[in-house]
C-alpha cells in the first residue's frame, strides 16, 4: 500500500464546497478513504475538511445538516460560519497592520483587521460534526496551519513547532480571514487565517520521517484558468497561489525526487460558481455540483488514472 500525503488548501466557502466534491469523486472513482492518508496538512478552508476527514465526517449531513431545500442550506450554513459581532480590535489592527504597512506596502495592512464576525460558530459546528475529537486531536498525523499575527509566522498546530490547542480551536485560527472574521486568541497571542503564509503548506509534509509514494494537492485558490467577466482581484490571488504552489512543489520534489504529486484546482466551470466571492453560501452546493463535475473529466484523464491507479486504487471494487 502506498504512503499518502494530503494537502487541503484555503479557498473560502466555496473551497470547501469544491473540496468536499474532489474528495467525494476520488473516494467514489478509487475506493480510497482520504482518512487513511498517512499526513493531512490543512489551511484555512482546508483546516475544516482535514478535521471532517480525520473525524469520518466527510458526509453530505455535514455539508447541509437536515435541509431539505435550498433556502434551507443557505441558512444552516449561514448560522454554521457567521456569528456576527461588533467590530473590535482597532488597536490591533493599527500595530500589527497599518503601522508596518507603511515600510511594507500591501496586502498586510489588513492583518490584525477587526472583524465583523466571531469563529464561534465554526467552533460548534466542529464539536458538532466531530464530538470528542473537536476538543482533542487526531491519532494520525494531522496539521493545521494558522498566521501569528505578532511574530508574522506560519503556526504548524498539531507539531511541536505549536501550541497544543484542541482541534476546533486550530480550525478557527486558521480560517479567520482578515476582515471578516475576528483574530483568534490562544494563550494571549494573536492568530489569523493560515493562507496569509501559505495557501497549501505542503513543504510540511517535508516533516514525515519517510518520503511519502503520493501526494495529493487540493488548491481552490490556484487555478490557471479564468472566467468570463472575472473580477480583477482573482487572477491576482491565483498568480500568488499558483506561483507559490509551484515553489512548495518544486522543494518537495527535489527533496522527495521519486515521489509523484497530482495537483487538483477548480476549472473554468467551476470557477463561474466559486468567484468571485469566495465567503458565498448561496454559492456552496451550487460549486459542490459543478466540481463533481469537472473531477469526472480530471480523473479520466490518463495521467491522473495512471498515477491513481499506481497508488490508491482498489483494484477489487473497480
Amino acid at each position: 500500500m502506498s504512503s499518502v500525503g494530503l494537502v487541503l488548501g484555503g479557498g473560502g466557502i466555496t473551497g470547501a464546497s469544491y473540496h468536499f466534491g474532489t474528495l467525494f469523486a476520488l473516494q467514489m472513482a478509487t475506493g480510497w478513504d482520504p482518512d487513511s492518508a498517512d499526513v493531512v496538512v490543512g489551511t484555512s478552508a482546508g483546516s475544516f475538511i482535514a478535521a471532517m476527514v480525520r473525524g469520518g465526517a466527510l458526509n453530505l449531513d455535514t455539508m447541509v445538516g437536515n435541509s431539505r431545500k435550498d433556502e434551507d442550506v443557505v441558512d444552516w450554513l449561514s448560522s454554521n460560519v457567521y456569528r456576527r459581532i461588533r467590530p473590535r480590535g482597532l488597536l490591533r489592527w493599527v500595530r500589527t497592520g497599518i503601522v508596518p504597512s507603511i515600510t511594507r506596502p500591501g496586502l498586510s495592512v489588513a492583518l490584525g483587521s477587526p472583524g465583523i464576525y466571531t469563529t464561534d460558530a465554526m467552533v460548534g459546528w466542529v464539536e458538532d460534526s466531530l464530538g470528542e475529537l473537536g476538543d482533542a486531536w487526531p491519532d494520525r498525523p494531522t496539521v493545521i496551519v494558522a498566521h501569528d499575527l505578532k511574530s508574522r509566522t506560519r503556526v504548524p498546530f498539531g507539531t511541536e513547532a505549536a501550541p497544543v490547542v484542541p482541534l476546533k480551536v486550530a480550525v478557527a485560527a486558521s480560517s479567520a480571514v482578515p476582515l471578516i472574521f475576528e483574530p483568534v486568541t490562544i494563550d494571549g497571542r494573536d492568530y489569523i487565517d493560515g493562507g496569509v503564509s501559505s495557501g497549501t503548506s505542503i513543504d510540511l509534509l517535508l516533516a514525515n520521517p519517510d518520503p511519502l509514494d503520493l501526494v495529493i494537492i487540493v488548491a481552490p485558490m490556484a487555478a490557471t484558468g479564468t472566467r468570463r467577466g472575472g473580477r480583477f482581484y482573482e487572477e491576482i490571488l491565483d498568480r500568488v497561489g499558483r506561483t507559490a504552489l509551484a515553489a512548495e512543489v518544486d522543494l518537495l520534489k527535489k527533496e522527495w525526487p521519486d515521489t509523484d504529486v497530482l495537483v487538483f484546482r477548480p476549472d473554468e466551470r467551476v470557477l463561474e460558481l466559486t468567484r468571485g466571492n469566495p465567503m458565498s453560501v448561496e454559492a456552496a452546493i451550487p460549486s459542490f455540483l459543478a466540481t463533481l463535475r469537472s473531477m469526472r473529466d480530471e480523473l479520466a484523464h490518463p495521467s491522473t488514472w495512471s498515477t491513481l491507479e499506481r497508488h490508491i486504487v482498489d483494484t477489487v471494487r473497480v
